[in-house]
């Protein structure tokens, strides 16, 4: 008889994640945030943030400094997901009477809709400036045969 492994869990929106690995992917791709810190039901800090690093490391600190987040989820025991009606999703991550709720500023759909025009944009700028440096190069070229050319009629 073989022994029947059960399967890992799905989590649609709402949920407990507790397997460190999923907690990194869910959170690393947040990008700007509000979050509050919440100690034994009180709001100690509030702000806005970008999380530059998700991160397990037994021995390292989350950090929320200078409006930035060092997220160390082995700071946490669980990560709790809750999508309030009408409002954004909130990402609770909790340590026995301390919970830091993360709150994304944008929508990932948004900001993936409006990637397309920005790169759009982005080769244009490009093209452009490079047209106006080849023609800057040409133009200094230009510049200096006409030196040369002055040079040579002051030798002869």
């Amino acid at each position: 008889m073989s022994k029947h492994q059960p399967a890992p869990p799905c989590i649609v929106d709402v949920g407990l994640v507790v397997n460190k690995q999923d907690m990194i992917r869910v959170l690393e791709d947040l990008g700007r945030v509000s979050y509050m810190d919440i100690q034994d039901g009180q709001v100690r800090r509030c702000g806005e943030a970008y999380i530059m690093e998700v991160f397990s490391d037994p021995a390292g600190a989350t950090m929320i400094a200078n409006r930035t987040i060092y997220l160390n989820v082995n700071s946490f025991d669980c990560l709790r997901l809750d999508w309030p009606s009408d409002e954004r999703p909130q990402f609770n991550l909790i340590q026995e009477g301390r919970i830091v709720r993360l709150i994304p500023a944008t929508d990932p759909l948004e900001e993936r809709d409006s990637e397309e025009p920005t790169h759009t944009i982005r080769h244009r700028l490009n093209t452009g400036l490079r047209s106006v440096v080849e023609e800057v190069l040409l133009e200094s070229s230009r510049l200096s045969e006409d030196w040369d050319d002055d040079d040579d009629d002051l030798d002869g």
